[in-house]
């Protein structure tokens, strides 16, 4: 590393180029508020990586952030189906930093017990905030990473159900993440060209508010049969996984979804 004396006599320039080259890397992590994207941003938080957190749950978020090991953490709140903010998303992480990655993880979940009961509310509600803003949201982020030129990486994730079809009333919640699974590689075919990765993760039955929210105590432990591990996931099991995907660890990976279901999933 050169001194300060040696970037004295460089000039102007080397100063510029040496600041540009220990920019902090920046990684956007959507659903931070709590559950699995709470973990996920504490993950990559622990590791040197400069957040910006998204979630609809400014006070929760914020509680979050302010928690994160290291600084320089943001807390964006934003409704990701206000397609128009994307582009103010990307702005904010290029102010914090080089963006290198997304981790995707809002999502929303309408437990029906009877597809007879869902109305088109619950449909719109899931399809939209699960699948197109997505959609719209990788192709921001894509498009900010192309800018650099320096390639990247995105993980979003599915959930078992878009192989299982759903468990527990969540027909439509499976149909938006089957949707993800072939987003997600549609887009990991167009972006490699740039060297930007796109993978996904299906997460089983994770210990959160969102996965336990609505299922009885019957419904849980016929879930936690389905898994051969025999138990739920932490949320931070499921952290290390989206580290894994947005390092140069996982540099040769991409349009895969890595089932991390305990064997309730084997493919």
């Amino acid at each position: 590393m050169p001194s300060p004396s040696d970037l004295d006599s460089a000039g102007p320039a080397a100063r510029e180029t040496t600041a540009a080259t220990h920019r902090p890397r920046v990684v956007i992590v959507t659903g931070a508020a709590a559950g699995i994207g709470a973990s996920v941003a504490s993950r990559l938080a622990a590791d040197g990586t400069t957040i910006v957190a998204v979630d609809v749950n400014a006070p929760q978020l914020q509680t979050v952030v302010e928690a994160l090991p290291g600084g320089g953490h943001i807390a964006w709140t934003a409704d990701l189906r206000e397609l128009d903010r994307h582009e103010e998303l990307m702005q904010t992480a290029a102010a914090a930093g080089e963006l290198v990655g997304l981790a995707h993880l809002a999502a929303h979940l309408r437990r029906r017990t009877s597809i007879d009961e869902v109305t088109e509310s619950d449909w719109d509600a899931q399809l939209d905030t699960n699948l197109k803003a997505s959609f719209f949201l990788n192709r921001a982020v894509a498009g900010a990473l192309i800018e650099q030129g320096a390639g990247g990486a995105i993980v979003n994730f599915t959930s078992q159900a878009w192989w299982t079809g759903g468990i527990g009333g969540a027909v439509v919640y499976a149909a938006s993440k089957g949707g993800i699974v072939s987003m997600s590689r549609g887009l990991a075919r167009a972006l490699a060209p740039h060297g930007i990765r796109v993978n996904t993760v299906a997460p089983g039955f994770v210990e959160t508010e969102m996965m336990l929210g609505g299922l009885s105590e019957q419904q849980i432990e016929e879930f936690r049969r389905l898994v051969p591990l025999g138990r739920m996931a932490a949320p931070e099991e499921l952290a290390s996984t989206v580290a894994f995907l947005l390092s140069d660890e996982a540099s040769y990976i991409t349009g895969a979804t890595l089932n991390v279901t305990g064997g309730q999933l084997m493919y």
